[in-house]
């Protein structure tokens, strides 16, 4: 599906609830699974990717039933039986890097597939440490699909390179299973859910520092509700401030620490933005977040903010691209190794529509400008953020634009659309 866009005559104004956020929404499927009992989670993100862990688990024996759209009912017995077929994890990489630490322990063997990009992504992040653990994984030159032959796993002290939750979800899971202790140690600390939802449904986990430990454990179910997803409402948050005039609320939005990085930016280039009605649900802080039309100016953002807004920065990039100044983006060289190469695909789009933005190897130098040409087709590399990021960027272009395989938003926010004329 392409989507045709243009820029918006009339101010944002309104609010929208946020939809749920989809890394918890994996993990509470996850972690549920794992949990011997019933668990139930209100606010599930119907986003294809849980989606994929849903299924993955389902596959594995889990008793999961939908109550209604967003409330689904784990039942589960502790217990993982060996699937009959590969595991698909589609376009999920957070599937497919969380699912590995735990079949690693499995008394079974399995497989682990996913589409085109997926298995395109590097895996030898999590091959290296679990084979550290006494983990055996068979690989295609470190990409999907992956053959785990199940056996038992001992304890690490692991030091990571890379602040990367999925990564560190990885082997925390693995230590579940594992004899012994389990620590990650990484260079700044990335985005916490595990480590929250671990500690909400009883594991004997704590942090120090940057390093995280974990002690064998039993999780305890629970019920879980899932707030909206701020990665989500970053689009939302650009938007308002980007469209002269509006005044937009985002309801119900998490606030958790290790993901507000996108809020710090804007506060830094000089947006207005408010939180409001902060209260804490199932481990996590939530809010509400208020935003005004603002005039934005570049600023610089680089090092430990980077983990914080790892996959808001294609959207940042537009708001820089429309701010007086300029910005620089470096240390974000991982972002080449998510569903596209965002870094040389977010500079080639922008270019199309008249930003002035040069794609350095970590990131991005952008001229801002105070508006967008248009009268381009805008590629989206089968990747939802950046298919969202250029609908965002087409509402301040002079002239029509031409989103090709716009239905990539359903990856993490099938209401995109429909949430977004709400506004207008």
């Amino acid at each position: 599906m392409d989507k045709k866009i243009s820029e918006i005559k009339n101010r944002l104004k309104g609010a929208v609830t946020i939809p749920a956020d989809k890394s918890i929404s994996h993990r509470a499927v996850i972690f549920s699974s794992l949990a011997k009992g019933k668990s139930i989670i209100n606010n599930f993100s119907d986003g294809q990717d849980p989606m994929s862990s849903l299924s993955v688990f389902k596959a594995l024996g889990v008793d999961i039933q939908f109550i209604n759209k967003h409330t689904i009912e784990v039942n589960s017995k502790g217990t993982l039986i060996q699937p009959s077929n590969p595991l698909d994890c589609g376009n999920s990489g957070t599937t497919m890097r969380l699912v590995s630490g735990i079949l690693a322990a499995q008394n079974f063997d399995s497989s682990l597939i996913g589409d085109e990009s997926l298995s395109k992504r590097p895996m030898r992040r999590i091959i290296e440490p679990l084979e550290l653990m006494g983990a055996k994984i068979f690989s295609n030159d470190g990409h999907a699909p992956l053959k785990i032959i199940g056996c038992k796993l001992n304890g690490i002290d692991y030091f990571s390179k890379l602040a990367s939750a999925q990564v560190k979800s990885c082997i925390l899971l693995a230590g579940m299973f594992a004899e012994g202790r389990t620590s990650f140690t990484e260079p700044f600390i990335s985005r916490d859910h595990t480590e929250r939802m671990l500690k909400f449904m009883g594991a004997n986990i704590s942090r120090t520092g940057n390093t995280v430990t974990l002690q064998k454990s039993i999780l305890t179910p629970q019920t879980i509700n899932i707030c909206g997803d701020i990665s989500s409402a970053a689009f939302f948050i650009a938007a308002g401030l980007l469209v002269p005039n509006s005044q937009i609320v985002l309801k119900n939005v998490g606030l958790n620490p290790t993901r507000t990085g996108i809020i710090d930016v804007v506060k830094r280039m000089g947006g207005n933005i408010k939180i409001l009605n902060i209260k804490t649900i199932s481990g996590e802080e939530v809010g509400d977040i208020q935003i005004s039309g603002s005039e934005l100016h570049g600023c610089e953002i680089s090092g430990e903010i980077i983990p914080r807004l790892i996959d808001e920065i294609p959207i940042i990039a537009v708001m820089a691209a429309l701010a007086k100044g300029t910005t620089t983006i470096k240390d974000a060289q991982d972002l080449r190794n998510k569903e596209s190469d965002r870094i040389h695909a977010i500079a080639t789009e922008l270019k199309k529509i008249g930003a002035d933005i040069e794609e350095l190897n970590d990131g991005f130098i952008i001229n801002g400008k105070s508006t967008f040409k248009g009268d381009a087709i805008l590629d989206t590399y089968n990747d939802h953020r950046l298919a969202m990021s250029l609908y965002v960027a087409g509402l301040r272009c002079k002239k029509e634009i031409c989103i090709k395989d716009f239905h990539w938003v359903g990856i993490s926010f099938p209401d995109f659309e429909k949430l977004f004329e709400s506004l207008k």
